[in-house]
Formats: structure tokens, sequence, C-alpha cells
């Protein structure tokens, strides 16, 4: 069922709808050097075979995983000769981020000079996949996941064509079941494909396909997740950003896409802590000691009981209060320690073990907290450079309100003794007077 033109090609409007530039190339035959990325599924190698037929090029596939280096050579060559006898050639590369540095360095002076036209396809990030000189030769087009809609058409088109697709069997597809096979494809108009034909098959000739049948075929649905790949990486963010947006429906699903796809659940811990710490804060200082004690748990527990208190601790983060106060502070805090690198500790807190550092000044005038009620006395412990400075402003909500009252009272206790202390002063000018 591999479309024949562009017009029977499924999905990716966005890039091959009349009008588009990269579909006014390919029938003009003007098409440069390109990557297809993209999931599974998505008529990455369909789109380069009909690029070689519309632009009547020959068409080379090159494998990263069993061909090297001198097969590079030997294509070029060809190539070259084709090329003398006025027909070009379009190697394509498919899973084109396996290939190593020295296949893609190989690449890289034949698509300048134009003797192949080379169309890459992958499912992985081009940006960190593909090296820079060659991806500077290239153009990246995104395709996308085919819709449900888009699918089932595909489905379609399979049912009624009786020269490559199931049309002499004469199959009825209940449209509950063909909308349920649209979901399990997940976009992948492969997938989709192997489902049909495999509950065409359990139901025979001129069979009924039904919910049961296609659920028959479906088996077991895997969710796509590429661990180590993008994939990991966008998943962890979505899950970060519900949390840090405090939406615990968007954390507990991106949580549980995580578990299905395989992924460490330390991964997930690591993640949710570091989160505790940079969102939450002093906001609930709960939050951060929950996330640690739901990771010992779960090392206790193990799986499956373990993704309790995992899914626990995953509510609990999503719904406490929000505070980035402490990485604002930490960040200022470590600008300070770059500008003034150097600054002296104050003598007056500083220790004074030995009675050189004593006659030194060191600990002079000191001020024991405690030995006053308040456990407070206003005394300078930043540098005289830093002195005055404030690194941490707390947040409005949560535990931080209480913090707010604290530093609220003590800068009240601080004004009260400048203002006793200037009332000693003037007093004492008077009497001298």
């Amino acid at each position: 069922m591999r479309p024949r033109t562009l017009d029977e090609y499924a999905g990716q409007r966005h890039l091959l709808a009349p009008g588009k530039p990269l579909r006014e190339s390919i029938e003009k035959g003007t098409v440069s050097s390109m990557v297809f990325w993209g999931p599974p599924g998505t008529g990455k190698t369909t789109l380069a075979r009909l690029i070689a037929g519309y632009t009547d090029r020959e068409f080379v596939s090159f494998s990263a995983v069993t061909e090297g280096v001198p097969r590079v050579r030997e294509i070029v060559r060809e190539a070259a000769d084709r090329l003398d006898a006025g027909r070009g050639t379009i190697l394509f590369a498919d899973e084109i981020h396996r290939f190593n540095k020295a296949q893609q360095d190989a690449f890289l002076p034949h698509v300048e000079a134009g003797t192949i036209t080379l169309i890459g396809a992958t499912t992985e990030n081009p940006s960190f996949e593909i090296n820079g000189a060659l991806l500077s030769r290239v153009r990246v087009f995104v395709l996308q996941a085919l819709s449900t809609s888009e699918i089932v058409g595909v489905i379609r088109n399979a049912l009624t064509d009786a020269e490559r697709g199931l049309g002499k069997q004469g199959l009825t597809v209940e449209d509950d079941a063909l909308e349920l096979l649209a979901r399990e494809a997940d976009g992948d108009a492969r997938r989709a494909l192997t489902i049909l034909e495999a509950a065409a098959e359990h139901v025979g000739v001129a069979g009924v396909i039904d919910v049961s049948a296609v659920r028959d075929a479906a088996q077991l649905r895997f969710a796509r997740y590429d661990k180590g790949g993008e994939e990991t990486y966008n998943i962890l963010s979505a899950f970060h950003k519900s949390l840090r947006g405090s939406d615990p429906q968007a954390a507990l699903y991106w949580m549980a896409r995580m578990i299905e796809g395989g992924q460490d659940p330390m991964v997930i811990f690591r993640r949710a802590i570091a989160m505790a710490a940079e969102d939450i804060g002093l906001a609930d200082p709960e939050a951060l000691k929950l996330a640690v004690a739901a990771r010992d748990a779960y090392h206790m527990l193990g799986a499956p009981e373990g993704y309790l208190p995992l899914a626990q601790m995953v509510i609990y983060l999503a719904t406490a209060p929000k505070s980035n106060s402490s990485k604002e502070a930490l960040t200022a805090a470590l600008e300070a320690a770059r500008m003034h690198p150097a600054e002296g500790v104050p003598l007056h807190i500083r220790n004074a073990p030995t009675k050189l550092m004593k006659e030194l000044g060191y600990n002079q005038g000191y001020q024991y907290a405690h030995a006053v009620p308040t456990a407070y006395i206003p005394q300078e412990y930043l540098p005289d450079a830093l002195a005055g400075s404030a690194f941490y402003t707390p947040g409005p909500f949560g535990f931080e309100k209480e913090i707010a009252k604290r530093l609220a009272w003590w800068e009240e206790l601080r004004r009260r003794e400048l203002d006793k202390g200037d009332a000693d002063d003037t007093g004492k000018q008077r009497t001298e007077e």
C-alpha cells in the first residue's frame, strides 16, 4: 500500500499540500539534500522514494549497520558515472542517526559537489545526532504522527484496493473497530496496516472485523518511549513542568508513561527530588522530605508496591504551594561570590582559639545571640563590601509566609536597636555639652 503519487500520500499536509515549498520543489525536480525527522510509520522512506520517482533519479539505499565508508565510495563512483550520463542519484540513508562520524564525513564533499542528493531519515533529533558540518548542508523537515482521521483513510484504502490491498477479500469493518484500530496505531501507518492484516487473517474472507478482532490482532500496545533517546527527555520535561504547574493529573500520566516504557524509577525520583528543591522549596519544606522518603520506600518495597509511594509523592509535589525563592537566592549568592571572591571574614565573627588571634582582634565584639531572650542580636555577618545585601526574599505562599514574618520581626528588632543606639548617642552628646 505504499503511495505511488503525492496525492496518495497520507499526512504531512504542512509540507506537501499544494503550494507548499517542498511539494513544488519535488514537482519541479529541484530538490536538494535533506533529512526527514519524525516518529515511525510517518512516511519518511515513502517520501524519499516518491522524490526519486518525481525527479527521475536513481534511488540507492545505504545502511549504517551493514555498510561502511568503502560502500560510500562505490556509490559515489557509480553516481558520478550516472551524472555524466545525465541522471542524478538519491542516496537514501535510513536511521541516519546511527551513522558514525567517519560515515557522515564521507558524504560531505559529494553532497556539496552535487554528485549525490542525500536524503536521511531519523526518529532522533538531528541537532544531537548529526554532525554540524553535514547538518549545515541539508534541510531538515519535521514529519508528524498521522492523525486518527488520516489513519482511518489509510485503512479504508487498504480495504478497498483489490490490486495491492485487501479489496478482494470482501471484508467488513465495524465503525467502532475502525476507530479503535486507528487509535491503537498511535499515528503509525505501518502499525495500522499490520494490525489490519492480522485482523483480516483472523476473520477470514468475507469476515467481519469487530472490536474483539482488532484487540486480538493488536495484542499489547507498547508506548512510544525510547529510553535514552530524545523522547526520554521530552517526557521527563513534561513530567517536571506538570509538577511545577500544579497539575497532578498530567504529572501522574507522564509518570505512568515512563513506568510503562520501562524507565528506571530512580530517574523519576531524581527529577522529582530536584523539582521539590527548585520549584517548591521553603513554601513547603515537607515536600523534599517526602520525595526522599518515597525514594527510600521504593528501595525497600520494589515494584509494583513501590509505585504507591511514587504516586503519592507525585500528587503531593503537584499540589504543594510553589516557590523558587531558594533557587533565586542560590543564584544571587553565587553571583556575589563570583563578584567578590576574596572578601575577608569580619574579625568579630572569626574564632579566636589562640592568644595571638585574640590580640589581633579575632572574635572581638561578637555578641552571642542566646544572651538575650529573643535569641537575636543585630550585627553584621557579611563582609563590608556586601553589608546589607539580601539574596533571599521569601515567596508569598505556604511556609514562606511564616519565614517572611520572622524576617520582618528580626528587621524590626534591628530597627529598634539602631533607634536605641541613635538615642543613646544623642543623650551622650547632650551630656557632654
